[in-house]
């Protein structure tokens, strides 16, 4: 037979294919099948031609034997990795001491009699099969082949189980999913919009959604009760492995509730999740702490509780030293606060304690001071400053016993509270302290409504401006506005926020105040969100709601450490497809015919 015979593309013809190529066991030995896949790998023996067919199901042995069919046995030779193959013939039991336990169709083989060439490939630019040895750049670019790896295919799997629990869970529940606008008004809502020219008018801009924040309290409005939506969000900011510019969240919102009926929705969804989808059992109910609790403790809002080493506050006891660099900070209304590295004295030298400090460094902290605790007592520069009383004071606060390391933080307290929170994660990486297959979930509430932000010197929403005040709290606004709690709730999985919401604000009057505490003008209100005001004077019912960071979640839940391996085409950190060179230039005529024109910064033009 010539070679290009042997190469030559085959059609499918009355082929039908009878099993996935994860499918075949020892009882379907005998039967007759045709499978069809890519090749995966080959091993040609010359008499035995070896190659094992690949489908998204798994992978099925094929021999080519000439005394089973010389002229197939003879087409075999060429084939080649990653071509696109259908061959029938009949299922047999491996050679005794053959079998591969690794894979589950490792007792039997397929004994080709016929086969057709579906197609040929070029040398993909990376392997396929086996270990990852291409960069991230080139496989974004060829992400089709990527996606063939079956690690890589599973994970979308799980995604769509996910996704299919959570529907059902909620269409158990009473909610109905209802599709809201992508093409909508821009409404800044902490990050920069997407912006969409519109061809019919001119000179006017949609925005793709940050999310349905606006439509979902809508929906609640129109009387729609309960409603959620699986959706795409997009936000134009800074990129890193955790965000995407396109991204999907689970959105709920719900009419005649309080806190506590959103968070036991989510949480009895989250408890269902996990028991379905990886067999693990959520305790319920998920422990809660307040926003000052979380930062005290663990130095930031979203703590992950699956080691301990907590902040401990001891400014008393540093008051008492005769450490000037402590006092100055007490005196000047700051504190001084520490955490403790259980046994970790002898892992850190000098050169180990100085990277380290690098870390509350970049939180904006001053430096750090250490002590590491022996037999003898205190090895460390701050020991001749310390009174005896004084370090065993400090120690018994601790619980810091000898090999334990003492890592100290003085400064303003949410300064030393955000350092020690970034040196607490850094030191449990370090010492391997974070138990893998675990599933830690916390609830944060009681979040203040604003902060202060030092850019636009001025006050900023801390979730968004549509988020209600604790009744108690409304004779603040006026006077202590960053005293004001927002009804604000996060859901934090292993340091992670997967999912944060709020009761809305229904009282068109409160709204009014909010807006002018943020220096938000009527006339800027009206221009932004005067068709959210306008439904406020219509009957709107208390109501709240929840998104959940649905990319996250399946993250977490797959163990892979960037969403960008759970998002099927996914962006680089600098916002571009490899794949599809997107963003691309357009031609002047259609810029033209949007009413657009180019600016640059060389010819103002």
């Amino acid at each position: 037979m010539k070679e290009n015979e042997n190469l030559k593309i085959d059609s499918m013809g009355n082929w039908t294919r009878t099993h996935d190529c994860g499918a075949l066991r020892k009882d379907d030995v005998g039967q007759e099948v045709v499978l069809m896949g890519w090749v995966n790998s080959r091993r040609d023996l010359g008499n035995l031609i070896f190659i094992d067919l690949r489908d998204r199901e798994g992978i099925t042995q094929v021999v080519f034997d000439p005394q089973v069919e010389l002229n197939t046995h003879q087409r075999a030779h060429v084939l080649r990795n990653e071509w696109v193959l259908a061959v029938k013939g009949t299922i047999t039991p491996r050679l005794e001491g053959q079998e591969n336990a690794q894979m589950p169709t490792g007792e039997v083989e397929l004994k080709a009699k016929e086969l057709k060439i579906l197609n040929l490939t070029e040398t993909p630019p990376f392997q396929v099969d086996g270990a990852v040895d291409a960069s991230e750049t080139l496989r974004l670019k060829y992400r089709y082949l990527e996606l063939r790896r079956p690690q890589l295919f599973n994970n979308f799997r799980k995604r769509h189980s996910i996704a299919s629990c959570i529907r059902g869970y909620l269409d158990r529940k009473g909610f109905i999913e209802v599709e809201t606008p992508f093409l909508t008004k821009s409404t800044p809502e902490g990050a920069r919009d997407y912006l969409v020219p519109s061809r019919v008018n001119k000179s006017m801009f949609y925005a793709l959604p940050q999310s349905p924040q606006l439509f979902k309290q809508l929906l609640m409005m129109a009387g729609f009760d309960r409603y959620y939506q699986i959706v795409r969000c997009f936000r134009d900011e800074d990129l890193r492995a955790d965000r995407q510019p396109e991204f999907t969240q689970v959105d709920l919102e719900m009419a005649f509730v309080d806190e506590e009926q959103v968070m036991g929705i989510f949480e009895a969804m989250m408890m269902e999740l996990f028991e379905k989808i990886l067999d693990h059992r959520i305790t319920s109910p998920i422990q809660r702490l307040t926003y000052r609790n979380a930062m005290n403790r663990f130095g930031t809002d979203r703590p992950d509780l699956r080691f301990g080493m907590e902040i401990c506050d001891l400014t008393d006891i540093a008051g008492r030293s005769d450490f000037r660099v402590f006092q100055g900070v007490i005196e000047s209304g700051g504190a001084v606060k520490a955490i403790l590295a259980k046994g970790g004295a002898p892992s850190y030298s000098r050169k180990g304690l100085d990277e380290i400090s690098e870390v509350v460094k970049a939180a904006g902290a001053k430096g750090l001071a250490w002590i590491k605790v022996t037999e003898e007592g205190w090895q460390s520069s701050l020991t001749k400053f310390f009174k005896e009383e004084d370090r065993e004071a400090l120690n018994k606060r601790l619980h810091a016993e000898p090999k334990d390391l003492v890592l100290i933080v003085a400064d303003k307290p949410g300064i030393a509270n955000q350092a020690l929170g970034a040196l607490r994660l850094e030191v449990a990486q370090q010492q391997s302290l974070i138990p893998e297959n675990e599933y830690a979930f916390v609830w944060i509430t009681d979040f203040p409504l604003f902060e202060y932000d030092e850019a636009e010197d001025r006050l900023a929403a801390v979730h968004h401006p549509f988020t209600s005040p604790f009744e108690e709290d409304l004779n603040l606004l006026t006077e202590n506005p960053e005293k004001v709690r927002a009804r604000a709730y996060d859901l934090v999985l292993n340091g992670s926020e997967i999912g944060g919401g709020s009761i809305r604000i229904h009282d068109l009057a409160i709204q009014r105040e909010i807006f002018k505490t943020l220096g938000i003008s009527p006339e800027e209100a009206q221009l932004k969100f005067g068709f959210l005001l306008e439904a406020l004077k219509y009957g709107a019912p208390p109501h709240g709601g929840m998104a959940l960071g649905f990319d996250r979640l399946v993250a977490l839940m797959t163990g892979v450490k960037s969403i960008r391996e759970i998002i099927a085409f996914p962006k680089t950190t600098s916002a571009a497809c490899p794949l599809t060179d997107a963003p691309s230039r357009v031609d002047e005529d259609q810029l033209k015919e949007l009413g657009l024109r180019l600016y640059s910064e060389n010819n103002d033009t």
